[in-house]
């Protein structure tokens, strides 16, 4: 069960990561992480910070973020 929690908490931050600016995106990080930490076991739980901190990393493809930007 553990798991699948990991596993949703990660496929929640690649949603994010392709669907919201930069800022955003590190905050909807912060509440992710924020609880799970409330449901992962400490090894999960560093795998995710670490898989959050990876993404966060990242850069947002040009053609990205020029969408992000006109939908607003």
């Amino acid at each position: 069960m553990d798991n699948r929690i990991l596993q949703a908490c990660k496929e929640l931050i690649d949603d994010a990561k392709m669907s919201c600016a930069d800022l955003v995106f590190k905050e909807i990080c912060l509440e992710i992480l924020s609880r799970a930490r409330n449901v992962l076991t400490e090894k999960q739980f560093r795998t995710l910070v670490t898989y959050a901190a990876e993404r966060m990393r990242e850069k947002v493809p040009f053609e990205i973020q020029q969408e992000l930007i006109a939908s607003r």
